[in-house]
């Protein structure tokens, strides 16, 4: 039971963040984005500066749900993009490994040594002199 409450109110959250990202006010003059509402699960009041171009801590979903308490960070949440995430993981675990197997593989069907075929054309090349 504490699974379905805890994955019910992780998607509260996540609506939360959506929606504090699609309805937040651009201000183009300061180059900022502040909060148009209050997002009491998000731990953001009205007026909060949430995006800004200079000397700003950003946002991070998954520290406001460390901070609810939740346990399983990891597991409802996809890996942050500083790390790399999902495509990252893809790129350096699973396609390295499908790889080293494809060429093992290849290397147990190739001849040991290629045959030396005779040159076309003596080795000239196509231009004669």
């Amino acid at each position: 039971m504490e699974n379905v409450a805890s994955q019910e109110f992780i998607e509260e959250v996540k609506k939360q963040w959506k929606q504090l990202w699609r309805e937040r006010i651009d201000d183009k003059i300061r180059a900022e984005g502040i909060a148009d509402t209050d997002y009491s699960s998000l731990f953001i009041e009205k007026g909060t500066v949430i995006f800004a171009t200079r000397n700003f801590k950003m946002l991070n979903l998954r520290e406001i749900i460390e901070m609810h308490g939740v346990a399983d960070v990891n597991k409802v949440l996809p890996p942050s993009p500083e790390v790399g995430g999902w495509r990252k993981f893809t790129k350096t675990m699973i396609l390295s490994q499908s790889r080293h197997r494809r060429a093992r593989e290849a290397s147990e069907y190739l001849p040991c040594k290629p045959e030396k075929q005779q040159l076309k054309k003596g080795g000239r090349g196509w231009l004669h002199l």
